[in-house]
């Protein structure tokens, strides 16, 4: 049995009272027992570590990530919105062993670790359909490391040119020939996939979960999004799906359903509180509306919408509305890190400039529980994880409070948000165990993860160069078809003006 465990010296943040008094934290199985006065409610077999000029916060948990993209680092063009993105999928995924797969789950969890984060939801990417030893590798990766996961095969059955009406008619008869043979997976090949996944889960539900994850609306036919939100409710499932992220999306969706996409989710049933909606830029107030009823979640991905130009969620309005909101950051090949910290400060500061009014304008305070208890209810792991309560579980990060970002110490709140970076964190803790101490991990050998990390990407570059030259080709045309998608978005249901 596992001793317990005193966290002494430190300070823990109360982010009500804007304080971070003096506390021991008191662990026991995993999960905190008591935060009490220094030298209170100690076990006489307790284990004591000494946390002295320590900020003890709740571990960050980023609430929208993809692991395939972990080797795709650097690799999203300078000038490609989330079109030309997914133009350029396979040739950033195809051809991967269940090894590269498990190096991408690897890679992704020890950057989310040392960013602060003790949880994540992965909408992973297997090209061309999942497999359960994929989905597999990627979940051992992360049980591996230590972090908590939902992990959820990112599935479809249209390609991007049959799910955006008019983009196939957009190309010279050359490419639409071309671009007419590609094909998804059968749709029942994924989802009887999906079924085995679920069904001979075998990795500790406390920590890594199984999630449905119908990649964007536009990409799924009617019946596949049912059979998605009847997995999510038969396995009691958390359910993720890109919602209204992109201009095209927003246009395409009444032009392929005569309504907007977040009322076609609501009528196939996907909407409930199992749902997460990620980037939800493009919502009018019906959809507002529609997710508050259904008790749905929004994603916020501020650095993901900034660079690929998706434009600014209007997150005060969700808030206002009930909606529970989280924070992500996307894959490290669209917002090109996984950081939490920039993530919570942009979702604050990209508020400024979506609202005038100075009191609709998303405070520190705000951000940082979006980031922690918010992001643990949209993944589904809510009540259990992000708060530093007793009952909750251990999920610590430590930040050194005698690093440069807070001397002086005058508002610990804003200045974990406006001023961290990441380069404060010393410590990430997950279920009690340390899974980074003093800057180093505990879990895994950098070195060799570095190394590996390096040939794989090398020899998938290789592999895949044919599938890019084929990307490159299409990238004019789309892009030109997505700039005048684009001027047909004039005004926001919401505000009145263009994001």
């Amino acid at each position: 049995m596992n001793r317990p465990l005193v966290l002494s010296g430190g300070r823990v943040l109360d982010l009500a009272a804007r304080a971070a008094p003096l506390c021991d934290v008191l662990v026991i199985g995993g999960k905190i027992a008591t935060i009490s006065q220094p030298g209170e409610n100690r076990p006489p077999d307790a284990e004591v570590v000494d946390v002295t000029d320590r900020l003890l916060m709740p571990g960050l948990v980023n609430a929208h990530t993809h692991a395939h993209g972990a080797l795709a680092k650097g690799l999203c063009g300078d000038r490609w919105p989330l079109e030309l993105l997914l133009n350029s999928n396979p040739a950033f995924n195809r051809g991967r062993t269940t090894d590269d797969k498990y190096l991408c789950g690897l890679l992704q969890a020890v950057e989310l670790v040392r960013r602060g984060c003790t949880a994540t939801f992965d909408m992973f990417a297997e090209f061309p359909v999942p497999s359960v030893e994929g989905v597999h590798a990627v979940a051992k990766a992360y049980a591996d490391v230590g972090i908590r996961a939902v992990l959820a095969p990112m599935i479809a059955d249209r390609t991007l040119y049959q799910a955006i009406p008019g983009l196939t008619d957009a190309l010279p008869d050359s490419l639409r020939d071309e671009v007419a043979a590609i094909k998804t997976a059968p749709s029942d090949v994924s989802l009887d996939v999906c079924e085995q996944i679920y069904e001979t889960w075998p990795f500790d539900r406390t920590m890594i979960r199984p999630g449905v994850a119908p990649t964007i609306p536009l990409h799924c036919s009617d019946d596949f999004l049912r059979r998605c939100a009847a997995f999510s409710a038969d396995y009691g499932l958390s359910l993720q799906t890109h919602l209204a992220e992109s201009r095209t999306q927003a246009i395409s969706g009444p032009k392929r359903y005569g309504m907007s996409l977040t009322r076609h989710l609501a009528n196939m049933g996907v909407l409930s509180p199992r749902t997460s909606a990620a980037h939800a830029v493009w919502l009018d107030t019906d959809d507002i509306a529609l997710l508050a009823d259904h008790g749905a979640s929004v994603v916020h991905n501020p650095l993901s919408n900034a660079r690929i130009g998706s434009g600014v969620a209007d997150i005060r309005s969700y808030r206002d509305a009930g909606i529970n909101v989280g924070i992500g950051t996307d894959a490290t090949n669209t917002s090109d890190s996984l950081n939490m910290f920039e993530a919570t400060r942009w979702a604050s500061y990209l508020s400024r400039l979506r609202n005038v009014e100075l009191q609709r304008w998303v405070t520190a305070d705000e951000v940082i529980a979006m980031a922690t208890d918010g992001s643990a209810k949209a993944i589904g792991f809510g009540g259990e994880i992000g708060r530093l309560e007793a009952g909750y579980a251990a999920d610590i990060a430590f930040l050194d409070l005698a690093h440069i970002t807070y001397t002086p110490l005058n508002d610990i709140v804003r200045q974990i948000v406006f001023s961290e970076s990441g380069a404060a964190l010393t410590g990430v803790m997950i279920g009690g165990k340390r899974v980074l101490w003093d800057g180093r991990m505990m879990t895994i050998d950098e070195a060799d993860l570095r190394r590996r990390a390096r040939e794989a990407s090398a020899r998938l570059i290789e592999s895949n160069r044919d599938a890019k030259a084929f990307a490159q080709k299409l990238e004019g045309f789309i892009g030109s078809f997505c700039v005048a998608q684009s001027r047909q978005v004039a005004t926001c249901g919401v505000c009145g003006s263009t994001h």
